[in-house]
């Protein structure tokens, strides 16, 4: 079963929440720090990485940044911009595995994110 951490600066519990309710049994949800969220993706004991923050990249993906690179991740909202759904669903067939987005659109984000993810495992 694949394994997604939830890291980011804030909403880790509604965010780990609307990532299980999406995941329907398919995936582990586990909360961490941002650094030992980051770690596991390095590490390989966990697969994907959902991290929210005010600004949608700072927080929410600095330490994925830093431990799996600018490559392996994608903010897919910012203040006052959504990712398009086709670029968000782009961002997860082009093999990205850090998500990073404000906490205010997390519910608009997470069900896009999941039920792509949910096509790849």
């Amino acid at each position: 079963m694949k394994k997604i951490v939830v890291g980011g600066q804030i909403d880790k519990k509604e965010v780990a929440e609307l990532v299980e309710k999406y995941a329907q049994g398919k995936f582990e949800v586990e909360t961490k720090s941002d650094l030992e969220a980051a770690m596991a993706l390095k590490n390989g004991t966990a697969d994907y990485y959902f991290g929210a923050c005010n600004t949608g990249g700072g927080g929410a993906l600095a330490m994925a940044i830093a431990l799996v690179g600018r490559p392996k991740t994608a903010t897919v909202s910012m203040p006052g911009k959504i990712m398009p759904e086709e670029e968000i669903r782009e961002q997860v067939t082009s093999g990205k595995i850090a998500f990073g987005f404000t906490a205010q659109h997390k519910e608009n984000v997470i069900p896009i994110l999941m039920d792509e993810l949910s096509k790849l495992s």
